[in-house]
This record gives structure tokens, sequence and C-alpha cells, in this order.
């Protein structure tokens, strides 16, 4: 069954966390355990209603104080798709933890308050998305209830936002009202707001194309274990295995092995242990190689003709995720895929406002959440793509050699 990982995002009290309460609760992906919890949680309530934001705001600091600080994944399922969701927090100061959300979604759902409009923390998050490259964007504009179900007020909001989005160059993006409390447009098509004629949310989200999202044409894998039985049965086998990160791999073809520029011929292919003449994206797969050639973790094996960026000197945006400003002359590890190498940072150039997109200059070191342009040389070369130009072999994260934490996320230039 196909998979759609998606992010919501938003300023505070937008009502992320109930919205993906009311699409568990109202798809009846909710166990009764759970349920009763949630019942007895809020029998306090004044109004008798289930506060659907429990199911997410997992952390006894959320509930006290009714925010959404982690990140919170929640999976579920329905006949036609399974979800990954992660509910990002909208607070300024855990601007990182929506980084780490929405590195690997295919789809941002952007909750606007109908009361307040494109607000600041909006166009921050909107901004990300189209930094991420995030092919999908659904702008729910939410507490439709609270301004009588306005087609006024939702057209405006629909105006204010195509600006956002043309300015950001953000494609794909789908607008539809909701009421997240009451539960319009959520599962199931609301009968008040009779003047929309798209489709509610979940339905969107079961039929939103995401096929075109892998790309098939520029073939990539890199190799994740070496793999020498040494049996007497398998005296001679040799195998790559790796997950193929995009395009296809036939049997016969001839490719490149980087970063040392070796051509050979696929001489076998191999998914799940079984023979098969071709493998592609996503799929994981063993390739063996007519010629024996000393590869390692982290090599690639690319088609003859693919051009990819070998290099160790990194044009990169970064973001920086840790409370330990970044300077100058930082040793980290950089991991790329599979591929670890030690990288140091030898220039920071400007930083850039994620409220405007200006350029401005760096004082001091690197701050919490501040995206930046840098230069970072590693010790062995690395084979990657421009971020712009193909998100899923041009991100790398920075690792701390001692805490062995993430401390940046990084967007290969």
């Amino acid at each position: 069954m196909d998979l759609l990982r998606f992010i919501t995002a938003g300023s505070v009290d937008d009502g992320k966390s109930t919205l993906i309460g009311r699409l568990l609760y109202d798809s009846k992906n909710i166990l009764v355990d759970q349920l009763e919890a949630l019942e007895k949680s809020t029998k306090n309530r004044t109004d008798g209603s289930v506060d659907l934001a429990l199911l997410t705001d997992g952390l006894r600091a959320e509930r006290e104080q009714g925010i959404t600080i982690d990140v919170a994944y929640r999976y579920f399922t329905t006949p036609k798709r399974k979800f990954i969701i992660a509910d990002a927090p909208g607070h300024v100061q855990y601007t990182r933890n929506m980084i780490t959300g929405a590195s690997n979604a295919s789809l941002i759902i952007v909750l606007v308050d109908a009361r307040q409009g494109v607000v600041e923390q909006t166009r921050r998050h909107s901004i990300i998305a189209s930094l991420l490259k995030i092919p999908h964007v659904v702008v729910a504009i939410n507490k439709m209830d609270l301004v009588e179900y306005s087609q006024d007020i939702f057209n405006n909001i629909v105006i204010d936002y195509a600006e956002v989005a043309k300015q950001l160059g953000l494609k794909n993006v789908t607008y539809i009202p909701i009421s997240a409390l009451k539960g319009d447009n959520i599962v199931d098509k609301s009968e008040i707001i009779d003047w929309y004629d798209g489709k509610p949310l979940l339905e969107f989200l079961e039929e939103v194309d995401t096929a075109h999202d892998i790309d098939l044409d520029n073939a990539r894998f890199q190799v994740q274990f070496v793999i020498r039985p040494q049996t007497e049965e398998l005296h001679d086998y040799r195998g790559y295995a790796g997950k193929i990160i995009s395009g296809i791999y036939k049997k016969g073809e001839k490719v490149k092995v980087l970063p040392a520029g070796l051509e050979t011929t696929i001489s076998k292919l191999e998914v799940g242990g079984r023979e098969v003449e071709e493998v592609f994206a996503p799929q994981a797969a063993v390739i063996q190689l007519a010629d024996d050639i000393d590869i390692s973790r982290g090599d690639a094996i690319v088609k003859t003709g693919d051009t990819p960026v070998v290099g160790n000197e990194l044009e990169v945006l970064l973001c920086w995720l840790d409370d330990k400003p970044l300077q100058t002359g930082n040793k980290y590890y950089l991991q790329h895929n599979s591929r670890l190498v030690r990288a140091v940072v030898r220039s920071i150039e400007y930083k850039l406002d994620v409220n405007t997109l200006q350029q401005q200059p760096v004082e001091g070191g690197v701050k919490l959440n501040e995206v930046v342009k840098a230069t970072i040389k590693t010790a062995s070369p690395l084979v990657y793509d421009p971020y712009d130009q193909f998100v899923v072999n041009g991100s790398a994260i920075l690792v701390d050699e001692t805490s062995n934490s993430t401390v940046a996320a990084v967007l290969l230039q």
C-alpha cells in the first residue's frame, strides 16, 4: 500500500494537534483504550467535548501549557493509503523541530487561523517548506466556524497566501476551508461550507499523486553494506547492498563507481534474495559487478553517462539545530546518506532571514534556528547533487564528534 509522509505546521494555537486528532478520531484510527484515556483526561471540560489535541501532545509540559514542543509522529491507515504524520511546534524557538519533521515529508499542511490570516509564522514555515523543496502544499484555513464560514474571508486569505507562494516558488498549492474542532471538511465534506466545491482534507491526502516525486531518470545508488559470505557455497560472492536512491538499474548496464571513477558492468541484481532483471527507486537491492573493484560503504554506483558532483569543498545552506553556537573552524562528522566523513566549517558567508529571505551579516557565532550560507571542507570526497536540482541526493547532516548528536541540517548547493 502506498505511503504518504506529511507534516502539519502553523502558528501557535492554529489547531495543528486538534486537526491530527480529528483525522484519527473521525477515520476511526483510535484504539478503544486510547479513546477511554482521552475521555478521562478531558472529563472536566465545561462543554463536555473531547480534547483531540491530547492525542498528539504527549509530553506533560505540552499538556500543561497547551502547546506543542516536540515533533509528534502518528501513524494511521485508510483503505486507500498509509500515512505518517508529523505534528510540528508553532513557537519560533522550536523551528529546528519543524525542520526535522519536514526533512522527509512529501506534503506539508500549513494551517492558517481564519481570524488571523497569514501571519509571520505562516511565512516562516512556508519559507522552510520552499527551502526543503516539499513538493505538495495544502493551506488549511482553520476555525472557519469562528468566522461564520465566511467565503469572503477564505478568499482573502487565499489571495494573501498566493502572493507568498509566488514569491517562494511554491507549486502544487491547494486551499481547503476547515474546522478541526467541528470536523468540517476533515474526513467528510462539510454541509455548512456548501460554497466550497473541492475535496475534504482526508480525501485529498488519499488521492494526491506522489508518483512523480520519485526521480526515475537519474540513477543514484550508495553502498550501505558489502556482502562477502566467504562460504564454500558462495566463495566468490561479492554484493553491494543499499537503497536505490533514484533511477533504474538494469542487468548488463555499464556503470561507474565514484569517487574512484572506475567503470564496470552490472552482472547481477537481487531484491529480497531473488535475482531480477532491473531494480528501481526506492527499492532496497543488491548489485553485483562484473569486475573485482575495491568498493566500500558510502561509495556511489551511477550510470556511465551520469555526472553527479564529486568534491570535498562544499557550498551549503545550513540550518543550525544546536544550542551551542557554530563557529568557523569547528569540526564535525558529515553524514550524507550512508557516507560518513570528517568535516570542518571553513567559512560562513551570510545569514538568511527566514522571514524575508534577505541576506544578513553573521555577528559572532551562528545561533539556534539560524540558516546560513557556508563552506564545508570534508576529509574525503562526496558524491552528491545540488539540492535544488535533486533533493534526494542533495542533503546531509552535521554530527557532533563528542555527543554524536545532530547539530545541523545541510542542503548541498
